[in-house]
């Protein structure tokens, strides 16, 4: 019995010996840590402040790691692969529609009218993907991925280790809507490469006619399609932030996202009522199909630049919104 307590009190003694040497080891780095900041602090020309903050490496790293970590997601994942599909069944269902020498879609040159294009040069199935993609599939895609953003961390219980880097909100807040950004960008081009691939396996290439009648050459015909598909992202700029705003509003990553997919479709219909023409300029997605002027020669900027001023303004509007409503609420979960 002598033996036994005297061996529980040795392994009693070794425990406290040990944790009180890692008590001491951490107070020596904070204390090591504090008198390098405060030895930083007091030599000349270098202010303390600006010290302790993140470099714009550590903020890089924060974005890549949220970048990563949303297309890693297997409901990212699925998404992007929709996305792709769209092109595919268009380019088919053109190919099995024009096989006995009929013609595919109306004609004109704006929105799905780029159909009739596709069998003439398979170049136009990309602007008819993203013609396609733009009024549901794309705005929903982001609408799901933004408002899981911030709600989605609040629901799983992992915004307040996300919080105790030293990230501060203002940090984690940009970088959650730059790898929404950048979701915004994959995602068009998703649907710009598939419809790319699908449009050269089953349609010939060659030189594209443009809106105005004129005709150009192939390479400037991918250069306009590369630009029509960073004007689509730009589109969708408005949507993100206003998904952001909506996921600092719940807990439920479910709830915002059907939120924001929910307030998109009413805007869509909003935008399509003639008796609400005086509000349509104000909604988001009405001068979306404005790409198409990227087509003319020369290009008619007018819809493209208001459009890209219609969506600066809800990035601002609901960016600060996002921003007030995030650096002030209560972090529970």
């Amino acid at each position: 019995m002598e033996m036994a307590e005297a061996a529980g009190a040795t392994r009693g003694a070794d425990a406290a010996g040990t944790t009180q040497a890692t008590d001491v080891a951490e107070a020596t780095e904070a204390v090591g840590a504090t008198d390098a900041t405060d030895a930083q602090a007091a030599a000349p020309g270098s202010p303390a402040p600006e010290a302790r903050r993140p470099g714009a490496l550590w903020a890089l790293g924060l974005f890549r790691s949220e970048l990563v970590t949303v297309v890693r997601r297997w409901r990212t994942l699925a998404l992007l692969g929709v996305l792709a599909a769209v092109p595919i069944l268009i380019g088919i269902a053109v190919k099995i529609e024009t096989s006995d020498g009929g013609t595919a879609g109306p004609s004109g040159g704006d929105g799905p009218a780029f159909i009739s294009q596709v069998t003439n040069n398979g170049l136009f199935l990309v602007f008819a993907g993203l013609a396609a993609t733009l009024p549901v599939f794309l705005p929903m895609a982001i609408g799901v991925v933004a408002g899981d953003a911030i709600a989605g961390e609040a629901n799983s219980g992992t915004l307040r280790y996300l919080l105790v880097a030293p990230a501060g909100r203002t940090r984690l807040l940009l970088a959650k809507y730059a790898s929404v950004l950048a979701f915004c960008l994959l995602a068009t081009l998703v649907v710009a490469a598939s419809a790319l691939a699908v449009g050269a396996l089953l349609f010939p290439l060659g030189e594209v006619t443009t809106i105005s009648g004129t005709q150009i050459s192939f390479a400037d015909g991918l250069v306009r399609a590369l630009a029509i598909a960073g004007m689509v992202a730009l589109s969708l700029t408005g949507v993100a932030a206003l998904g952001l705003f909506i996921s600092t509003l719940t807990g439920s990553g479910v709830a915002a996202m059907a939120a924001t997919v929910g307030l998109l479709i009413t805007v869509q219909i909003l935008d399509q009522i003639p008796q609400l023409h005086a509000i349509h300029p104000y909604l988001f997605p009405h001068y979306w199909l404005s790409f198409a002027d990227l087509l003319r020669v020369p290009v008619y900027w007018d819809q493209l630049v208001k459009n890209l001023e219609l969506q600066a303004l809800y990035v601002a509007v609901f960016g600060s919104a996002a921003w007030a409503r995030f650096t002030a609420k209560d972090i529970t979960a």
